[in-house]
């Protein structure tokens, strides 16, 4: 029964790992072919900050379910029941521990200046690129989510 346990506490923390992106690297299957507002603005600054996990529920029911069944086993009937119970518990509060520390990011929070003098700040989980004070950024704006990205170059026309 121990193997189970191991087992179904390790598929529990994978479904939940793989569940927490909120990269801008990562473009999600409802944003694909919407049209975005974009507007250009220039980082201020840029400061490491870290997202908490979530609590969904699905790692406490996942794991007062395998503290559940890990617990029965004990002994007779009624020690397995009484085991069960307080398996079942232990599991929870185990399994919603796995699944906030699983959703939990390292994000950034850039402070942004539009070209009209606004200043917005914007939480994002970090990507692949580094914002440094100065820099020209777009801010892509689809459904209601925001996230930065790096200024295109801009390459003038040519007339010819």
């Amino acid at each position: 029964m121990s193997k189970l346990m191991t087992s179904l506490t390790l598929a529990a923390a994978l479904v939940l790992s793989a569940c927490s992106t909120t990269s801008p690297d990562v473009v999600q299957r409802g944003d694909a072919q919407r049209l975005s507002q974009v507007q250009d603005a220039t980082v201020l600054s840029s400061r490491p900050v870290t997202v908490d996990g979530s609590q969904s529920g699905v790692g406490a029911v996942a794991g007062g379910v395998t503290g559940a069944i890990a617990g029965s086993s004990v002994g007779g009937r009624r020690e397995g029941q009484i085991v069960g119970v307080i398996g079942a518990v232990a599991g929870a509060v185990i399994g919603n521990a796995i699944e906030r520390s699983a959703t939990r990011e390292d994000a950034l929070e850039i402070i942004v200046q539009l070209r009209n003098g606004e200043r917005r700040a914007i939480i994002q989980a970090k990507g692949t690129e580094a914002f440094n004070s100065g820099d020209p950024v777009v801010l892509v704006t689809t459904g209601g989510k925001t996230r930065v990205t790096r200024a295109p170059a801009v390459v003038p026309a040519s007339n010819g």
